[in-house]
């Protein structure tokens, strides 16, 4: 059986220049998160043809033909990915701008290539289980082989404008090394504790920009400094600037402010709360007054004339239970209102004790 391809058949060679006697050397740095990318769509592009092709077979099963397929489809993005200057300009728009998009297409033509007959005239193509078995081996040819030098290779073919890797060709060593260490488009490592993210230089500030591990001053000012993933929490449960309502807001006052001001506010404004307090007591006695007062209508509600009209003992004592339960559940209101005053006073004493 045929090895996958794999990256030293396909990395770039350094490149003769007529017939000198020196040789220069190429940068060959490319954008680590479009090569990413691109790299996923080749093995999701390969695990997909090798599904396809063998969804018929009862012999041989994806993985098994996955080393032919690769060497194929290799070949095949190779010839057509390589862009000169001379052909059309949509075409070396959309290379130099959309390379992903671009691969995505000539792979989605290969697996078309690659898709037997019962694909074509079945409902197969797009099924669930379908999508399950592209994964999985998606999966099995990941454990073995990488696409990154594939995908590099790629890239610099379609990129005749730089935008997604070096161009840049040395002469001498001493001039490659020294460009090598500098390069917009070497690898860099995210030094926020925690990341680990591999980018290009480039693309460093873009990466601080949203990296959620970046140590930052808190947002409502606090003073505090916290990593970028934690800031809601952090705003939201412990932050000293956080906003509260006033402990008195269910009695009137309805001011907030920010949670270290609560001391401030609940020692300037005793009178103002002292008054809400007396309201809301009050309030609760003609509350009270009203309950008590429906208590004795609903138990004067059964007039003589009704209770005679019952038919029998079992009518008149459901009747009976019905008011009771009524009462009972007034009883309880009453209760609950109790204890709201009581809590309510108690919340007054401390305040004046302040």
């Amino acid at each position: 059986m045929d090895e996958p391809v794999t990256d030293s058949e396909v990395k770039p060679q350094v490149e003769k220049v007529d017939n000198e006697d020196y040789s220069l050397l190429p940068c060959n740095y490319c954008d680590v998160e479009t090569a990413q990318k691109l790299e996923q769509v080749l093995l999701h592009g390969l695990a997909t043809a090798c599904v396809e092709k063998t969804a018929s077979d009862l012999f041989r099963g994806p993985t098994a033909v996955a080393p032919e397929l690769s060497k194929e489809m290799v070949e095949f993005l190779l010839s057509e990915s390589a862009v000169e200057a001379d052909e059309n300009l949509e075409q070396i728009k959309k290379a130099s701008t959309h390379p992903t998009e671009y691969i995505s297409e000539l792979v989605e033509g290969f697996i078309g290539s690659k898709r037997n007959l019962l694909i074509r005239v079945s409902g197969w193509i797009s099924s669930e289980t379908r999508e399950a078995k592209i994964d999985d081996t998606a999966n099995q040819i990941a454990d073995t082989n990488s696409f990154r030098s594939i995908a590099e290779v790629l890239l610099r073919n379609m990129d005749i404008k730089g935008n997604f890797h070096c161009p840049e060709k040395f002469s001498t060593e001493s001039k490659f090394d020294l460009h090598r260490e500098n390069c917009d488009f070497r690898p860099v490592s995210c030094q926020n504790e925690g990341c680990g993210a591999v980018f290009s230089a480039i693309r460093l500030v873009n990466h601080d920009f949203i990296c959620p591990f970046k140590v930052l001053p808190c947002d409502q000012g606090c003073g505090e400094r916290v990593v970028r993933y934690e800031m809601e929490q952090h705003c939201s449960t412990v932050c000293t600037m956080r906003l509260v309502n006033c402990p008195f807001y269910n009695v009137g006052c309805e001011t907030a402010f920010p949670f270290i001001s609560l001391e401030k506010h609940c020692a300037e404004f005793v009178q103002q709360h002292l008054i809400c307090v007396l309201r809301s007591v009050q309030k609760q006695g003609h509350i009270n007054e009203e309950l008590k007062q429906r208590v004795q209508i609903l138990e004067k509600s059964q007039s003589l004339n009704e209770m005679s009209g019952a038919l029998d003992l079992r009518t008149l004592t459901l009747l009976l239970k019905e008011q009771e339960a009524k009462s009972k559940k007034l009883e309880n209101l009453l209760k609950d209102q109790d204890s709201k005053i009581k809590k309510l006073e108690r919340e007054l004493s401390k305040v004046a004790k302040r």
